[in-house]
């Protein structure tokens, strides 16, 4: 026996734990079916019943592959709706993060339901279905209105601004953009000409080739914009005109934290008893001034509504005459400050009072406005900040899209997953 081994007394003297080892080469004993990863009350199931009210109808006939014939299946609209609207209320914001957690978190593997998915048919999706989108939106909308979730009674219209996709590096003046231009036009004709001869040309270098050129072409369309608006605010300003080669509709803006980044400006009309959200747009300038009539004006139309008699509350930023009356021609009435009250007060003047020049709409929301009435009723006027706040958890604090119409897409898709999630508060309160 080699000297070095322990004997049979030793080892009766010091016996070794029998131990239960983990064996990760062996098969899960307890396997589960795809239906069993999410519980039966799980949210993610009230979002898949929800998009079964929806008809896909028209985004499934745009493809050729149908039964009985050759080509292989095209994944289900309904499952590619479902994910962007849950993850529109967990906070997955890019098309890449989704298509990991379809592999790795239980409810997105749910949804899937075993179909293999991937980050460019998520992130296509997502972007390029805006006007099948926004009848959905509207739709929804209609269903609770018509349901009578959504009193229609008090409303609330804010902006929120959102970062862009484009740094601050990427906005230049004319002249820059100018040369821009040649060199994106020199870059694509020698493409062009390595092509004609037959020399080795990747699809990435012609498709990022002809992106630039769009991009520097529509930077230049903007900047010409900028400029213009400028030089009629005050001559000599149109110079000072920057656009971005990047995102060319994304526009500097001034940030809530008081910086300015380039942004989107996401209006928002919400029904203040009910938390609904009624009517949405995305605009490229910062100014929340006059924006007041337009969104409510979408709102009848879409909706096919009267605003006779309703309460619309706004802040001090949308108080422009001209759209104060014009709503108030509607049959509402407008709560929004007097601008610069407080100081015409210290001045001895009368804000309240009847100016010359006021339409009898303006001066009568004058008036209304210095009535402690009208003060009581306007602290309402916080309850518009509450969907602003709601989409920030979400996830919408930047955009990872660019283009004003990619922007309003994914807005669409916050929209649609925040009124839903309110629906089902709605519901559970009269259950």
């Amino acid at each position: 026996m080699n000297a070095q081994e322990p004997s049979i007394d030793e080892l009766r003297a010091t016996p070794k734990v029998r131990l239960n080892s983990p064996d990760r080469a062996q098969v899960d004993p307890y396997p589960k079916t795809i239906d069993e990863l999410v519980g039966p009350d799980d949210v993610v199931r009230v979002i898949w019943e929800s998009t079964g009210k929806m008809d896909f109808s028209a985004l499934h006939s745009q493809f050729k592959s149908v039964v009985g014939h050759p080509g292989p299946p095209v994944t289900d609209r309904r499952i590619l709706a479902c994910l962007w609207i849950y993850a529109a209320t967990n906070g997955a914001t890019s098309a890449h993060v989704l298509a990991e957690l379809c592999r790795k978190s239980d409810p997105y593997k749910w949804i899937c339901g075993g179909v293999d998915m991937n980050y460019h048919t998520l992130s296509d999706f997502r972007v390029d279905n805006a006007a099948w989108l926004e009848e959905q939106v509207v739709q929804q909308i209609t269903g609770m209105r018509l349901a009578g979730f959504v009193p229609l009674k008090n409303l609330g219209q804010d902006g929120v601004k959102v970062r862009a996709n484009a740094g601050k590096g990427s906005f230049h003046s004319k002249e820059v953009l100018q040369r821009c231009l040649k060199e994106a036009k020199e870059e694509w004709a020698r493409l062009q000409q390595e092509f004609e001869a037959e020399q080795p040309v990747t699809g990435a270098a012609v498709r990022a080739a002809r992106e630039r050129l769009e991009r520097t072409t529509q930077a230049l369309d903007e900047v010409a914009k900028v400029a213009q608006k400028r030089e009629k605010r005050e001559k000599g300003k149109g110079k000072t005109a920057r656009a971005s080669t990047t995102d060319p509709e994304a526009h500097n803006m001034k940030m809530p934290n008081g910086g300015y980044d380039p942004a989107y400006n996401v209006q928002l009309v919400t029904d203040l008893d009910s938390f609904v959200i009624l009517a949405f747009d995305v605009l490229t300038v910062g100014s929340d001034l006059g924006q007041l009539n337009p969104m409510l004006e979408k709102l009848e139309q879409q909706q096919s509504v009267s605003l006779q008699d309703v309460n619309i509350f706004a802040d001090g930023n949308f108080a422009k005459h001209t759209d104060i009356d014009e709503v108030a021609a509607r049959g509402a009435e407008v709560y929004t400050p007097v601008k610069q009250a407080a100081q015409q007060i210290k001045a001895g003047k009368d804000p309240y009072a009847p100016k010359a020049g006021d339409t009898p709409n303006v001066a009568e929301w004058r008036q209304r406005m210095g009535t402690d009435e009208a003060k009581e009723m306007y602290k309402q006027r916080s309850k518009t900040e509450l969907p602003n706040a709601q989409l920030r958890i979400h996830g919408l604090y930047q955009f990872l899209v660019r283009t004003l119409l990619k922007v309003r897409a994914v807005v669409m898709w916050y929209v649609l997953a925040q009124n839903l999630t309110t629906e089902r508060r709605l519901r559970a309160q009269l259950a």
